[in-house]
């Protein structure tokens, strides 16, 4: 593991604006930043301009709080206790003990902007500064900021609760210091001046729990010095950084604030360097806002921190990730899910960042599906959020008079870098029919076994979907991950076969993987039988969007190799010609209304501009080989991507020269008979949402939330079976209330079959 200074993207950029190399860079920060109480983007209380009665702050968002803030006093303050952090290790329950320190931190917000608005009353505005002290105190007085799920004081030290003497810098402190330092920010100077003593506690606090821990220890995994960086790595970083332009803040500390700032940026640089070209998050839309979002967020601040001098806005992959969050909109609050996101997640998001990242980048796209949101009489933002997502949102003239927009549903999306394509029968609506199709490979992060899965949506609403997750417990990061059913492939829209479902890793994966873009039709092809563990032959897929026939079609053929038709050979539709002759490389990524583009091979396209080769990001081991790593306490190492393996210089695709798999795999695989077996069923699966009808050979689908109807038909002869799977688990029932349905199509004794997915115009008033 090396621990020598990384030089990627943002030094790139930062050494050249501030006009110094590596070794000078710290010592430049050190006067390129402002002072500490200028250094943060949000005015104190004590400016009346913007807080108060009269004040420019957001007064739908106060008004909202305030209620909530009243309501309040008349509850204690809640306490996160002991028998509920250790419950981790007894049933692996991780909502007892968050959920308090979840709401504590809300409600310390919520006082915390009733203290700014009554600042100047002299009979309330004593109340709320007590508030604010409590819950300050109450912080500052936890035994730990880490959360128990996080810590290791059970691996280390074989200790249920936390260690006091030996902090633990995980995303729950990175919440807690910043939620403190934004306190300060706005209300330190008054609250000092009642209460003297509080700040320096803050400081105290974040010095040993924070800034001590941060920089004496460089092992932290989420540093990504091994190259695995996920979304840790800048939601951490940004809230050290934060901390440490406005805490650091005596004369004798400014060479240390300069260092820490340094150290943070190095680690943030490491995320922003491993970025694909288009943009995208292979954790999926939900982690975007708490990965390469934060990433956005804290690189904002730098710019304010020093006067626009440092501005990392022109950064290619920066730039296009601004227009992730569009490109994977289904519509409405849908969105495509992968890996461990909620189709539907939570409306409350800090859209003020994304539209304030759109306006620096230019991206006109991304601002109106973030001004979509910006709904008259609704808050700007909320504390669910985070109190300085709160701060910024309610306080940035340009979100809270934004007029709400369309958002943009470009018809097109290719991005290579994960291999995930989206398209829908027109640009600009939700309407009609949206398919959307995955290769990759099952060492992502947050990974779900789902190598050539796909989601169809009518009208914008999944009706062939993907659950998402259940509510996180010890187990969902731990070695029997897989054991959760939401994680497997059987409960995704992918093949079993011979009984045999996809195995974890990064060596599990799609290979051939072409892409088409077209005006009548557009697919993804790909192989699919190198997700399976010991597969015996070729399983090809092509999912395409055929539209002047409205309808996806889900081609399978296994068994002798054979050519399945793409998305310019489609005639049948009814197009009359081809949608291209010409076939055209599509860019590193495709989104909008654009000419008729055709086949791209995705390694090809991902090759032409990711920013750093997929060697560089190690992904995370299978189970089987993590127990077994860590039953031999072995250095972690990590197992190729199938396409990374066939370029060290075999010549051939590694479709064709499959690899060996690592020892742990092979000897669970044997325990468990992972092989296909000719008396266990092949089947093609899809889960579906909404009210599912059987017929004959196809069952009729009526969505969530009244979108058109649809029907999902395949070959007669192929027998089906329908498995109802009852949820009780509230991060799936709110989003696809009491129950999903499995289709299983058996076709063991096919070699290929169609599926068709069509809007049922059974009635008059669907074929819209």
């Amino acid at each position: 593991m090396t621990t020598t200074t990384f030089e990627g993207a943002l030094a790139s950029v930062y050494l050249r604006q501030s006009g110094t190399d590596i070794a000078g860079f710290e010592a430049a920060l050190a006067t390129l930043l402002a002072e500490p109480e200028r250094a943060l983007p949000v005015a104190p209380a004590t400016d009346r301009t913007v807080w108060g009665p009269t004040g420019s702050a957001d007064p739908v968002s106060v008004a909202d709080i305030l209620g909530h803030a009243r309501e309040d006093l008349a509850r204690p303050w809640g306490i996160p206790l002991a028998t509920a952090a250790a419950r981790l290790h007894d049933d692996g329950d991780r909502e007892g003990w968050e959920s308090v320190v979840f709401e504590r931190q809300r409600r310390l917000a919520r006082a915390a902007i009733a203290a700014a608005h009554h600042l100047d009353d002299p009979e309330r505005g004593p109340v709320w500064l007590g508030e604010v002290l409590d819950g300050v105190w109450l912080i500052c007085e936890q035994t730990s900021w880490c959360w128990p799920a996080h810590d290791d004081a059970f691996r280390e030290r074989g200790s249920v609760l936390p260690t006091v003497t030996a902090p633990y810098l995980d995303l729950g402190a990175g919440e807690a210091v910043a939620l403190l330092t934004w306190i300060d920010q706005l209300l330190g100077a008054r609250l000092d001046a009642r209460y003297p003593g509080i700040r320096s506690r803050i400081r105290r606090e974040a010095r040993v729990r924070v800034f001590e821990p941060f920089a004496r220890r460089r092992d932290w995994h989420w540093l990504g010095l091994d190259g695995d960086v996920h979304n840790w790595n800048p939601w951490i970083h940004g809230n050290v950084l934060l901390a440490a332009l406005r805490l650091l803040d005596d004369p004798a500390e400014v060479a240390e604030r300069a260092r820490i700032v340094a150290l943070a940026l190095e680690g943030i640089d490491r995320y922003v360097s491993v970025l694909p070209a288009d943009g995208a998050i292979d954790e999926g839309y939900a982690y975007w806002w708490n990965g390469a979002c934060r990433a956005l967020e804290a690189l904002d601040l730098v710019r304010h921190a020093t006067g626009g001098v440092l501005d990392a806005s022109g950064i290619p992959a920066l730039r296009e990730t601004v227009a992730f969050p569009h490109r994977m909109h289904l519509g409405g609050d849908w969105y495509l899910n992968l890996a461990d996101g909620q189709a539907r997640p939570p409306a409350d998001q800090p859209w003020h960042a994304l539209h304030r990242a759109a306006q620096t980048a230019g991206d006109t796209d991304a601002a109106a599906h973030a001004a979509s949101h910006r709904r008259a009489g609704i808050p700007a933002a909320t504390e669910h959020e985070g109190f300085g997502r709160l701060l910024r949102g309610i306080t940035d003239p340009a979100w809270v008079g934004a007029e709400q927009e369309p958002s943009p549903f470009p018809r097109d999306v290719w991005l290579p870098s994960t291999e995930v394509l989206v398209a829908r029968e027109n640009g600009g609506t939700a309407a009609g029919l949206t398919v959307a199709v995955k290769g990759g490979h099952n060492g992502e992060h947050h990974n779900h076994n789902d190598v050539g899965s796909f989601v169809v949506a009518s009208d914008g609403v999944p009706v062939i979907v993907d659950a998402g997750r259940p509510t996180y417990t010890l187990q969902t990061f731990g070695p029997d991950r897989y054991e959760i059913w939401t994680m497997q492939s059987g409960w995704h829209n992918v093949p079993v076969i011979g009984g045999l479902e996809q195995s974890p890793g990064a060596g599990f994966a799609a290979s051939a993987v072409d892409a088409w873009v077209g005006a009548d039709a557009s697919s993804l092809s790909l192989e699919l039988s190198g997700a399976y563990a010991g597969a015996a032959g070729p399983w090809q897929r092509a999912v395409r969007l055929e539209r002047p026939a409205r309808r996806v079609v889900i081609e399978d053929a296994w068994g002798a190799p054979r050519t399945i038709p793409h998305a310019q050979d489609v005639s049948s539709a009814g197009a009359g010609a081809p949608s291209a002759q010409r076939p055209e490389p599509l860019p590193p990524a495709v989104a909008g209304d654009e000419t008729p583009r055709t086949r791209a091979n995705a390694q090809d396209v991902s090759s032409a501009g990711t920013g750093a080769p997929s060697a560089q990001r190690p992904q995370p081991l299978p189970p089987a080989v993590e127990r077994a790593r860590n039953e031999r306490d072995e250095t972690p190492r990590t197992i190729p991507h199938a396409r990374d393996v066939s370029s060290a210089g075999t010549g051939a695709p590694s479709a064709q020269r499959p690899q060996p798999l690592p020892p742990a795999v092979e000897r669970a695989r044997n325990e468990r008979d992972e092989t296909p077996r000719s008396d266990a069923p092949t089947q093609v699966r899809m889960l579906l949402a909404g009210d599912v009808r059987r017929d004959a050979a196809s069952v009729v689908v009526t969505p969530l939330g009244g979108a058109a109807p649809v029907r999902v038909s395949w070959p007669d002869g192929v027998d089906a079976a329908l498995v109802v799977r009852e949820l009780d688990d509230p991060m799936l029932t709110s989003v696809w209330g009491s129950r999903l349905t499995r289709l299983d199509l058996d076709v063991s004794a096919r070699d290929g079959v169609v599926v068709t997915v069509e809007l049922d115009l059974t009635n008059a008033e669907d074929a819209r």
